[in-house]
């Protein structure tokens, strides 16, 4: 339940005098001259207070609803977030980039069956699972336990021409979501390489909440992939294991296709004095379709269409060139964000951060600073202004899995927003990732943090240099930044130069 207009006056007012105290005693020493500490104290305060932020979240959620890359929503969505951005007066356009593979659902179903058992549980395809023949596919249920190596050793040739059945965990947290993702790509080599005639997950999530996760393989995928509602899995499990022989007939109708083009929205608030230099904030646009997609991602793009109508209204000029990236693609394999950093290629040299925030409508709590440790200090000093909303802990290593990437591959000092999980992972990709799951003045705690962060990457006089190839494979071999590539199928396109800076020319000597 969200609190009436007249709570929300309350809740600002008290918000803005934990940041001036706050600001009182720290911000000050970090403030560039100018009046740039009451800039931001102005910028943080209006984030605070009554705006339309929520109300444009609901309205993205509600009458746009899921916006997978390729549907007729997200092309709405486009234009929705291009019409938001232009009444608050900030300049946008939509710009083109390139999808390569097309893949929606059209519909999904699944029946159960053996001696004296008959039942139909709801089943979701996986993003890139494939097609059944028309009719559906009908072949054995298999219970493979976990899907560990020794499960598939214990039922032998029994896998191949059969659905194997995947048990799973229930989902509590984000730690358990990128457990899922991990576990998945040795679960569906090893039932590719047995030859089974598909794959079916558990449900992890409560309440019989259906979800998408991409097939670990993606495009190259051979096989039909889907998510199954959890009793149903479970009571499919049970069976099985009384040993009463099963078989399971899936219908999965795709709309499926080669290379298409797709659009990012970019607002932009030019610099005054260093236009040149480039501040990126960035949310992903789109989501999948079962929910609305609020926790993944609307929130945060109703937050940075709120910062860009607050800095207009406010008439704030920042030094350098505030951009605010909506982008598409992002779930199925960061592509928006790729796009963008191969249009603007000749411009990324001059980009001074790129922000990701993409981790729902819990609190921020700190910052990944992705495996550059000078960002720390520069974040610290940005977040004083809101210290009472904090406290703040960066971290300093890289992570895949959001619109960062190819930012760092390609060497700008980059930074992903961390939030607390508050109802993040058990709504992932759900059909319970609705506008509910937000608290509201989260939100707005949110938006005064990113608008302090951004305020202070676009003023300060610090800024850090691009690092070349071989930084970033240095910071490969370092982490495990090359394992967390390989997990989210994304190792093959920096192996062949498709994404990430190219390595620098050698130069040969001039011949005296």
């Amino acid at each position: 339940m969200f609190p009436s207009r007249m709570s929300w006056r309350w809740s600002a007012a008290l918000l803005s005098l934990v940041l001036v105290s706050s600001v009182r005693g720290e911000a000050q020493e970090a403030a560039a001259p100018g009046g740039r500490e009451r800039e931001v104290m102005l910028l943080t305060g209006a984030l605070l207070g009554p705006t339309p932020m929520v109300e444009d979240l609901r309205s993205l959620v509600d009458e746009v609803g899921g916006r997978a890359t390729g549907s007729e929503s997200n092309r709405r969505s486009v234009a929705w977030a291009l019409e938001r951005f232009r009444a608050a007066g900030v300049p946008a356009t939509s710009e083109p980039f390139r999808m390569p593979a097309l893949w929606l659902e059209q519909s999904a179903s699944a029946t159960v069956q053996g001696q004296g058992v008959r039942f139909a549980p709801r089943v979701a395809a996986m993003p890139f699972s494939t097609a059944t023949p028309k009719g559906g596919l009908a072949a054995p249920l298999l219970d493979v336990g976990r899907g560990a190596e020794a499960d598939f050793t214990r039922v032998g040739t029994k896998v191949k021409g059969a659905f194997v059945l995947v048990e799973t965990e229930e989902l509590r947290d984000v730690e358990g979501l990128f457990r899922e993702y991990e576990e998945a790509v040795g679960i569906e080599a090893r039932a590719v390489g047995a030859g089974a005639a598909g794959v079916v997950y558990m449900g992890s999530r409560p309440g019989n909440q259906l979800y998408r996760h991409n097939v670990s393989t993606g495009a190259k995928n051979t096989r039909p992939m889907m998510v199954m509602e959890r009793d149903g899995a479970r009571r499919a499990q049970r069976l099985l294991r009384a040993g009463i022989a099963l078989t399971m007939k899936a219908a999965l109708e795709l709309k499926t296709g080669g290379p298409y083009e797709a659009h990012n929205v970019i607002g932009e608030i030019r610099g005054a004095t260093r236009p040149e230099e480039v501040v990126v904030l960035g949310a992903h646009l789109d989501s999948w379709d079962l929910g609305g997609g609020a926790l993944d991602n609307g929130a945060n793009v109703a937050m940075l269409i709120d910062l860009a109508r607050q800095l207009r209204r406010l008439g704030l000029k920042p030094a350098r060139t505030i951009r605010f990236a909506l982008w598409n693609g992002e779930e199925q394999g960061m592509h928006g964000s790729a796009g963008y950093v191969r249009s603007h290629a000749a411009e990324l040299d001059g980009h001074a951060m790129a922000l990701s925030v993409d981790i729902g409508c819990g609190r921020i709590n700190g910052f990944f600073t992705n495996g550059r440790p000078p960002l720390v200090p520069l974040v610290d000093k940005a977040l004083l202004p809101v210290a009472g909303l904090g406290p703040f802990t960066q971290v300093d290593v890289p992570v895949v899995g959001t619109d960062n990437l190819d930012f760092m591959l390609s060497g700008v000092a980059n930074l992903i927003a961390n939030q607390e999980s508050a109802t993040y992972g058990p709504n992932y990709h759900a059909r319970s990732d609705e506008f509910e799951q937000c608290d509201a003045r989260t939100l707005r705690a949110n938006a005064a943090v990113v608008g302090a962060l951004a305020w202070g990457f676009a003023t300060m006089e610090e800024r850090l240099p691009r690092q070349g190839r071989a930084e970033v494979e240095a910071l490969m071999k370092a982490t495990d930044l090359t394992e967390q590539m390989k997990s989210f199928n994304l190792w093959d396109e920096w192996e062949a130069g498709s994404r990430g800076r190219p390595a620098e020319r050698q130069v040969s000597p001039t011949p005296r």
